[in-house]
């Protein structure tokens, strides 16, 4: 039986990702757009893709909060990024 269709996160956030969402499970996705925000820093996106093994479309995806991602797709970013992402 298939999953039924889900708003994208950045839909429970007046103004993704700079405002809290009304979903608590948004949040937690968006306080780790918001950290891998920062420690994108000056970096492109293409650049950080290529240092992790990812598709930029996808990093790209998550930082707008169009996408619900994998924990996978979160570990992979901080072990290739050296940084913890998901909110304390």
């Amino acid at each position: 039986m298939p999953r039924p269709a889900r708003s994208a996160p950045r839909v429970s956030s007046p103004s993704w990702p700079d405002q809290p969402c009304s979903d608590p499970v948004a949040e937690y996705l968006r306080l780790v757009a918001v950290n891998l925000r920062e420690a994108i820093g000056q970096r492109s996106v293409r650049a950080v893709a290529r240092q992790v093994g990812m598709d930029h479309r996808l990093i790209g995806r998550l930082l707008a909060g169009e996408v619900w991602v994998e924990a996978s797709t979160i570990a992979r970013l901080e072990m290739g990024l050296d940084v913890r992402l998901w909110p304390r």
